[in-house]
């Protein structure tokens, strides 16, 4: 074979094992400070909560059709950031077991852990506050996606919004 060809195939074969070494570096770096990335991130996103959240439901009544009535929500506005398996039981009272259980950002940047139990008379849920890095240790590097995401989305909703105004105020008063 060429000099010239093997030199090059080795050069090549040498790069791709630095990048290698600096991609495990800075995975390493980046699982030990995935708190903070996360922390930060939440920060950042807090502001658009009050817009793109929801009002998620504290407790309620059900009747016996299984509908909800005297439906009662947190104060604070989140988004869903993700799902785990449920607990076998809340931890405000080992006798209501979990049906569902969430990860929510509310409109301060808090992490909250929300445990709905349901009964045929009764729906309520327990909010449970969970640290940056809690809240990894839970539900995983998809915090970072979902955060990343909703910023995403509310952004191009913001694009579309902008550029539909300035659509209506061209037909309003065209431009000469």
């Amino acid at each position: 074979m060429d000099p010239i060809i093997e030199e090059g195939y080795a050069r090549l074969l040498e790069t791709i094992g630095d990048l290698q070494a600096k991609k495990e570096e800075s995975t390493t770096a980046l699982r030990e400070k995935i708190g903070a990335l996360v922390a930060r991130m939440a920060a950042d996103t807090a502001p658009v909560v009050k817009d793109i959240g929801l009002e998620m439901l504290w407790r309620a009544k059900r009747e016996a059709s299984g509908e909800l009535y005297d439906q009662e929500f947190y104060e604070r506005k989140m988004i869903v950031l993700g799902k785990a398996e449920p607990l076998p039981y809340r931890p405000d009272d080992p006798a209501k077991p979990v049906d569902t259980q969430i990860c929510v950002l509310d409109e301060e940047g808090k992490f909250y852990e929300v445990m709905y139990t349901t009964t045929e008379i009764r729906a309520d849920s327990y909010a449970s506050p969970l640290t940056p890095e809690e809240a990894v240790d839970i539900y995983g590097y998809d915090l970072v996606f979902m955060l990343y995401r909703a910023m995403y989305e509310y952004a191009e909703k913001e694009e579309e919004l902008t550029a539909a105004l300035a659509r209506a105020l061209e037909y309003i008063a065209p431009s000469k």
